[in-house]
């Protein structure tokens, strides 16, 4: 087992860059789980924001537009200085200023002049709070048309309904996307990044060329070599694969182990690995020096990633983008993750929809060890 103890000694060696490559996956995994254990109702609660009021005049009407907009946001009332309201933008102590003229009610509800208001620049928010000010303003124009007074007027304004509402789901999809799909889209960038690597030193080390006379000296057979290297990336995948589905169980424990498409993400994992590992050899047959290994690999694993829905969600990434994404293998692995990630049920003609996409992935297997064959012949030939 000489050759199989050499590429383990090797990948022993450029153990720093796996070990960085699995740092930086579960580093992202970690803090997307971190942001999605929110409860998913939050995003549908009313924000609140930090606002300042710069009351010129001290009438019924403005002071409910004041108590109207404490029922929403966090309100503070500042003195009537220019510097004042500079200060607190500048500092972002508050991200936006109201501005009530002294004839309030002439000037916005009898003329329908807008309040001077100021924002922090570039903010979306501005138009949420002017929203709000504007039905607060023509409620209590509605309300004084049918003959209310000012004061009945601003009452009135100020009573906002809360409304409730309740997350519905039918019987088979998921109307909530499951945290451990974004676990297993990035394992592309992981298992393409640290094999590249680390079968690119491992790859260039076996093809100087004392090695490979004293190789083709060597007692142990071609035919004995070839199968204990093949034995090897079996072994390092299997490492990289428990690795990646143990981290999958710890992270989502029973989310996942409870999930119906356990089996097909298990799977999938197992389809890519392959892939990877095919792609990782392949790409180390043609690197020379170390600046190669570093090139390809970059190369190879983040152009695949930002151009098959690793990185940037299919459903934002341009037509154009997709349609030549398709002939990559890493494009069918992210399409079988996100037709699981909409099912909790797993339908007849979805499940034919999975198994036609891991066919593809399980050709392109095919097709790369084909490939991997014809070069390696090529080469010793040569």
């Amino acid at each position: 087992m000489t050759v199989y103890k050499c590429y383990m000694k090797l990948l022993k060696r450029n153990m720093g860059l796996v070990l960085m490559y699995l740092a930086i996956f579960f580093s992202v995994t970690i803090f997307i789980q971190l942001s999605l254990e929110k409860n998913p109702a939050e995003n549908y609660a009313t924000s609140s924001m930090s606002i300042a009021v710069c009351n010129r005049d001290s009438s019924p009407l403005s002071e409910g537009l004041i108590q109207y907009l404490q029922n929403i946001h966090q309100v503070s009332v500042i003195p009537d200085d220019l510097s004042v309201m500079q200060e607190k933008l500048f500092y972002r102590d508050v991200e936006y200023i109201v501005q009530i003229p002294e004839d309030f009610y002439e000037s916005c509800i009898v003329n329908g002049n807008p309040l001077s208001v100021t924002s922090v620049p570039g903010s979306y928010t501005s138009f949420y709070v002017d929203h709000q000010i504007n039905s607060y303003l023509n409620s209590v124009r509605t309300y004084m048309a049918a003959g209310f007074t000012l004061q009945e007027a601003s009452e009135a304004s100020q009573i906002t309904e809360k409304t409730s509402f309740q997350l519905l789901e039918d019987a088979s999809s998921n109307s909530e996307t499951p945290s451990f799909v974004y676990y297993f889209r990035y394992l592309p960038y992981l298992f393409l990044g640290s094999l590249c690597y680390s079968m690119g030193y491992i790859l260039m080390a076996f093809r100087k060329d004392d090695i490979q006379k004293r190789m083709a000296a060597s007692a142990v057979s071609r035919q004995r070599q070839n199968l204990e290297g093949f034995l090897a990336m079996c072994t390092i995948g299997s490492i990289l694969l428990a690795v990646a589905l143990i981290g999958a169980v710890v992270l989502y424990k029973e989310e996942f182990l409870s999930s119906s498409g356990i089996l097909y993400y298990s799977l999938n994992t197992v389809l890519m690995l392959c892939i990877s590992l095919c792609i990782s050899y392949l790409s180390g047959l043609f690197v020379k020096d170390t600046n190669m290994v570093n090139g390809i690999s970059n190369i190879i694993s983040l152009g695949m990633c930002f151009l098959c829905g690793v990185f940037v969600p299919m459903d934002v990434m341009n037509k154009n983008v997709l349609t030549v994404s398709q002939f990559l293998p890493v494009y069918w692995f992210e399409k079988v993750n996100d037709t699981l990630a909409g099912y909790h049920i797993l339908p007849a003609e979805t499940l034919s929809t999975i198994w036609k996409y891991m066919g593809i992935e399980a050709l392109y297997v095919v097709a790369l060890l084909a490939v991997i064959f014809a070069i390696s012949r090529y080469q010793k030939q040569g």
